[in-house]
């Protein structure tokens, strides 16, 4: 599945990835290959992705995320240090 993390400044990312653990609105959730279409709200806090076995984190200071036909776009506002 491909993941794609824009801010209003830069790509964050884009590539493609076993999984996705997002902090939406109302908790976190998991994104996995062929997952049913969902937008979301996103809180602050960690976007975790694995890619190639590797585990990566991201904070962001809220956002939104849509999934649909195995590609989970995330817009976020800022990408905290």
């Amino acid at each position: 599945m491909k993941l794609e993390i824009i801010s209003p400044d830069r790509l964050v990312f884009s590539g493609d990835v076993e999984e996705v653990n997002l902090p939406g609105s109302a908790g976190f959730f998991t994104v996995l290959p062929r997952h049913t279409a969902l937008i979301s709200s996103l809180k602050a806090g960690p976007i975790t992705y694995k890619a190639g076995g590797e585990q990566t984190v991201i904070n962001v200071d809220g956002g939104f995320a849509e999934v649909k036909n195995d590609v989970v776009s995330v817009c976020v506002e800022n990408v905290l240090a």
